[in-house]
């Protein structure tokens, strides 16, 4: 029986991993934008790096839970050009991450984000410097969106603005009592332009997405579990961030190539028509039926109860 399962499966397995990445990934790391849209992708990183400040530090657990943590406490952590340049670098580490399964993101010093350092939006006000930041967060919130991990976003203090569409980009989202989420663009005269609107509207709806950014409400825990923009609100402690830990890993048992096939199923259905979304779906599955995963359930007659 055991040489049976193995020989078949298997044989599947090889064959359907000898497929390019290209076909069993889509385009997970493919930019939105590129010179056809006006976007120069390192025209805009000189152009951002002249606003220094703060940084986005990552760190791997042995569990292969990862913690991307927003750095800038003096401004609540809101992103400077060179704070978005490293999350873009961080993103693309975490693509390559082989034996990641999660990733938490938070802010430094018990906040959240902020949004964009109004500093550097003060000093980038013409519509194609907004443009070109718009372009270029926007590609790299969709390649963490995509990223075959499972992503919670801790929201402790405040997430405002670009902080508040960067939870959007989460798969989940955990709030500490005390906390909020405001989509605060209204107030400065703007829409979301990093994603953040359309992502909204994904995971509420269109009807409860139009209040949130047309009345740019403070959406404490209780409001923000009641609509479902959050999962939990986490208990009162001097640790959130291993709450977070323990609350992900229910999410994260199991092989990381089990896991993150999980998460690329997922967002083939949810970005994809059904066709494609169907046929990517099978070239996953192929990817981890007959794979040592799989065969070890079988052996060992793994039951459900």
């Amino acid at each position: 029986m055991r040489a049976e399962l193995s020989e078949m499966p298997g044989f599947l397995w090889k064959s359907f991993h000898r497929l390019p990445k290209s076909m069993l990934l889509w385009q997970r790391m493919m930019s939105l934008y590129n010179h056809i849209h006006g976007f120069e992708e390192k025209e805009i990183k000189n152009k951002l790096q002249q606003f220094t400040g703060g940084s986005v530090n990552f760190s791997k657990t042995e569990d292969g839970i990862g913690i991307l943590t927003l750095n800038n406490p003096q401004l609540m952590n809101a992103f400077t050009g060179t704070m978005m340049i490293e999350l873009q670098e961080k993103v693309a580490e975490l693509e390559n991450w082989e034996n990641g399964k999660g990733l938490i993101i938070h802010g430094a010093e018990n906040t959240f984000c902020s949004g964009s350092d109004l500093n550097a939006v003060r000093l980038l006000s013409s519509p194609q410097d907004g443009m070109d930041m718009c372009m270029f967060m926007q590609n790299t919130l969709t390649r963490l969106m995509r990223l075959p991990l499972i992503t919670v976003a801790l929201v402790q203090g405040k997430a405002l603005g670009g902080g508040a569409e960067l939870t959007t980009a989460c798969d989940f989202r955990l709030m500490t009592p005390e906390s909020e989420i405001r989509f605060v663009h209204k107030q400065m005269g703007l829409v979301p332009g990093w994603g953040g609107a359309a992502r909204l509207v994904q995971i509420l709806g269109s009807s409860p997405a139009l209040k949130l950014l047309s009345s740019a409400v403070k959406v404490q825990p209780e409001h923000a579990l009641r609509i479902g923009l959050i999962e939990a609100i986490l208990p009162p402690s001097d640790e959130p961030l291993e709450e977070t830990r323990t609350w992900l890993k229910q999410h994260t048992k199991g092989p990381a190539e089990v896991i993150q096939a999980v998460k690329k199923v997922v967002v083939a259905g949810k970005e994809l028509q059904l066709e494609a979304a169907l046929r990517s779906e099978m070239k996953i599955f192929g990817t981890v039926w007959g794979g040592p995963a799989n065969l070890e359930a079988l052996t060992q007659r793994t039951k459900h109860k």
